[in-house]
């Protein structure tokens, strides 16, 4: 696989367009002025937690004592609480009570963008990759670049969609996270039991 087709790999797994609407609830109350601020920080923590997984990844798993299945597991119990409180919000906010309203590493950078899914995908390609390790960072730097560019556009579209368009949305993309934190759940206990899908 060349470099522009790992990019490409990652890109999916990051998944930004099913992103957008985590990043405008998590940004709601977040003061105007600085929503595209906060929303760069966390792409920034997101991207230093992939390089850092895309080094270090399996040294960290095995030196916690942690297995794939496990990061996986948990990173779906963290999707399906951020879903739930999508779909029923409290008076706190989908991510409860934040200081100064403004989301630090979870749920942006973890699990959105740096999602167990992309954390997996980068130690693997880590062990599979034939050509120098140059190649996997530049292709991790790509598909960042054009992850960034859509989900930095959150705000604009928070501003296009209004009150009522982004309840609808965060509704919608709370039954779709649900989903997906139920397969994804799945999949992992089918591996930890080699239950034939």
């Amino acid at each position: 696989m060349d470099i522009l087709g790992i990019a490409v790999l990652i890109f999916l797994v990051t998944d930004p367009f099913g992103n957008i609407a985590i990043f405008m609830a998590a940004l709601k109350n977040v003061a105007p002025h600085r929503r595209l601020r906060v929303a760069l920080r966390e792409l920034l923590f997101a991207l230093a937690l992939l390089l850092l997984f895309l080094t270090f990844g399996d040294k960290i798993l095995s030196g916690l004592g942690l297995s794939r299945e496990a990061t996986s597991i948990a990173g779906a119990i963290i999707l399906f609480v951020i879903a739930m409180r999508l779909i029923f919000p409290s008076a706190q906010g989908v991510l409860g009570d934040l200081p100064d309203g403004e989301p630090m590493l979870v749920p942006l950078a973890i699990p959105a963008v740096a999602g167990p899914s992309a954390l997996a995908v980068l130690m693997t390609l880590r062990n599979t990759h034939e050509g120098p390790l140059w190649e996997l960072y530049l292709a991790v730097g790509l598909a960042w670049s054009a992850t960034a560019f859509i989900l930095l556009q959150a705000s604009f579209l928070q501003r296009f969609l209004g009150p009522r368009g982004l309840t609808a949305v965060e509704r919608l993309t709370g039954m779709l996270l649900i989903m997906l934190s139920v397969d994804m759940l799945l999949d992992n206990l089918q591996s930890i039991l080699h239950i034939a899908p």
